[in-house]
């Protein structure tokens, strides 16, 4: 059996100190790039291997990385996940990947795990229904770096990235108007009381339509399940209103698409008889007969920024205390579904 080959091994091949490998090795800042790309060239032609469990010990750094979602099965979260992973691999990290479904007990339960695992910071989408906020504490206390990303709550000292759902909410209402609609429905989701996402929606709603001076009706703002069934029962509740909408502006794809479903049901044309925008940009919204007109989340950009925030905490610790929290621009990509002809 051929015997691994070490530092010592390529010290030799080039003719110099174990040290000097070692620094090329570790990517050391006096070692020049002509020597670090020598070594890890030659590292490569022997089949040179580093230690990764030592060179954590060694470094107190063990190149591991958490990022918690509520569910791994969704574009949007694996497009971020792909966001982190491209900033990070480049550095030299590895990406765990855990998922809470929504609960928090596991959300605590993966969180106590990638602590024990010694990882490095924690990237974190909290669940919908997070209440116990000591376990955050936990993370802080060992100082470990904790950025929140698409949701998050009010906690000192850690960063976030999220896009301005304020925002999104806004240009989707305010595009609908500008359609010559003036009975604007607005579909919210039921059950997310600890992250305020579709709050800032339902918020950007409603100041679109004061700005336009449009009367706000509560009966037209309908909180469903966010997922098709929602979007369905959506639509019944508002077809059976005296003053029926004439478009519908709904915080997620997911429930339009039920929505719209309900309406092909019903002999209601989109966009004709109701105009729709949704929220999310899933893959599917541009597939459809009639392409939904969409919020995009921007969640390749949100992956990547998080990266940033953390490499920044980790390159200078005192800025773990420093809270930084970026909001990014949603953009509005607009398809047939409302456009009035």
């Amino acid at each position: 059996m051929k015997e691994k080959a070490t530092i010592y091994d390529i010290a030799k091949r080039l003719n110099i100190s174990a040290a000097t490998v070692s620094r090329a090795l570790n990517d050391h800042s006096k070692t020049s790039e002509k020597t670090k790309k020598l070594v890890l060239k030659t590292a490569e032609e022997l089949g040179y291997e580093q230690n990764r469990l030592a060179l954590a010990l060694k470094s107190g750094k063990s190149k591991n990385i958490g990022v918690i979602v509520p569910r791994i099965d969704s574009n949007f979260f694996g497009s971020i996940i792909r966001g982190i992973e491209e900033e990070l691999q480049q550095k030299g990290y590895h990406v765990m990947i855990c998922q809470t479904h929504e609960k928090e007990e596991k959300q605590i339960e993966n969180i106590n795990a990638l602590l024990n695992a010694q990882v490095d910071g924690i990237l974190l989408s909290v669940t919908k229904n997070t209440e116990d906020t000591s376990i955050f504490d936990r993370v802080l206390q060992k100082h470990t770096p904790l950025i929140f990303f698409d949701r998050k709550i009010e906690i000192k000292g850690v960063s976030s990235v999220t896009i301005d759902d304020f925002k999104g909410g806004y240009i989707a209402t305010e595009h609908l108007i500008k359609q010559g609609c003036k009975h604007v429905a607005h579909l919210t989701a039921l059950g997310y009381q600890s992250v305020n996402i579709y709050q800032g929606r339902l918020e950007g709603y409603k100041q679109a339509l004061k700005d336009y001076d449009i009367p706000f009706n509560e009966d037209l703002v309908i909180p469903v399940k966010n997922d098709l069934e929602g979007g369905k029962l959506a639509i019944e509740t508002l077809l059976k209103l005296k003053q029926q909408p004439d478009a519908i502006f709904s915080s997620s794809d997911f429930m339009l698409l039920g929505g719209i479903q309900e309406l092909k049901l019903r002999g209601i044309n989109v966009p004709n008889d109701m105009a729709v925008v949704g929220f999310s940009n899933e893959p599917f919204t541009k597939f459809l007969e009639t392409p939904i007109s969409s919020v995009d989340q921007c969640p390749l950009e949100i992956g990547k920024y998080a990266a940033q925030v953390f490499l920044e905490q980790l390159d200078d610790p005192k800025t773990i205390k420093i809270e930084k929290n970026l909001i990014l621009p949603p953009e509005l990509i607009i398809r047939q579904s409302s456009l009035k002809n």
